[in-house]
């Protein structure tokens, strides 16, 4: 069992979104699960284009390092999302990374994977960007676990309470990865969008061939 974490600070080692990220990564490794880290900062995400090519052939056009982040995520079991609350909203190499996955979310490809996210805030709203993120996983086919967020700039004290929470939701993460725990609201969810883009795939089968097969090989249509 494989859990990766994705740590969308720019401060390096001196993040406290990394010190969440890597709570959450010790959970799971006491879980038994094995670990990866990857620092978004240190990719080349370009913007995506919306020139529909993903959909066709499975391949972007763009030539960086999102296919290899995107094959280290669809290898792991459970992934982890950290970011810093950016107005709101993610730093822009993460929104980057989220961009780039339309193809992921009209194929489901994380079906069977599970989520979860943590976020740290000057003030505050990291909750609201924790829902944001685990929204994104839950638009990629995942079913997350819950979330941890921290105001650690006007209260750093808040932060090693908030680490605790993280390595318990990362031993829940793992739990749920081994079926320990049902989220059968998350599953149920999951189905009707599923639906929903298998009746857009089967409206436009003749051009987004990729996408058709993939729906194909999962066993979503049958011919």
């Amino acid at each position: 069992m494989k859990v990766i974490g994705l740590n969308a600070s720019p401060r390096g080692k001196e993040s406290r979104t990394l010190r969440l990220v890597n709570a959450v990564l010790q959970g799971a490794r006491e879980e038994g699960a094995k670990t990866e880290l990857v620092d978004v900062y240190s990719l080349r995400i370009e913007y995506c284009i919306a020139c529909g090519t993903c959909y066709e052939t499975g391949d972007c056009v763009l030539l960086d390092d999102f296919p290899d982040l995107l094959e280290r995520m669809m290898d792991a079991d459970g992934i982890v999302l950290g970011a810093p609350n950016y107005i709101d909203s993610v730093p822009a190499p993460l929104k980057a990374v989220f961009d780039r996955m339309a193809d992921a979310i009209h194929c489901r490809m994380f079906t069977g994977k599970f989520g979860c996210s943590v976020c740290t805030a000057g003030g505050s709203n990291h909750d609201q960007v924790v829902e944001y993120m685990n929204h994104a996983l839950s638009s990629f086919g995942a079913i997350t676990v819950g979330g941890v967020g921290a105001a650690v700039g006007r209260n750093p004290g808040a932060l090693p309470p908030a680490e605790k929470e993280a390595v318990t939701l990362g031993r829940r993460l793992v739990q749920s990865i081994r079926g320990e725990h049902r989220y059968p609201d998350q599953e149920e969810a999951l189905r009707e969008r599923r639906e929903y883009f298998r009746e857009m795939i089967l409206e436009n089968r003749e051009k987004w061939t990729h996408e058709y097969e993939w729906f194909v090989r999962m066993g979503w249509i049958t011919e």
